[in-house]
């Protein structure tokens, strides 16, 4: 699964548009968390990947994400 790639070769415009929109945000973060763990099979981030399944859908979680990613271009502990 290389979803996490795809996501990070766009723009930043497109991935900050992609995580505002409801839902369609959350199922974007949920797709390049699980591709990271899949790829990496690293113990942070599988307990990432589970804690974002578990509470990611509150937007606490999102407007975090969304300003790392403008201020760093990449989602937190996602890359």
């Amino acid at each position: 699964m290389a979803f996490d790639k795809w996501f990070n070769s766009q723009s930043t415009l497109i991935k900050v548009i992609l995580l505002i929109l409801p839902f369609i945000g959350w199922i974007v973060e949920l797709l390049v968390r699980l591709s990271v763990m899949l790829k990496t099979k690293s113990l942070v981030h599988i307990v990432v990947f589970i804690l974002f399944v578990c509470v990611g859908w509150g937007w606490i979680l999102c407007v975090i994400d969304l300003v790392y990613l403008i201020l760093k271009g990449h989602l937190i502990l996602a890359e």
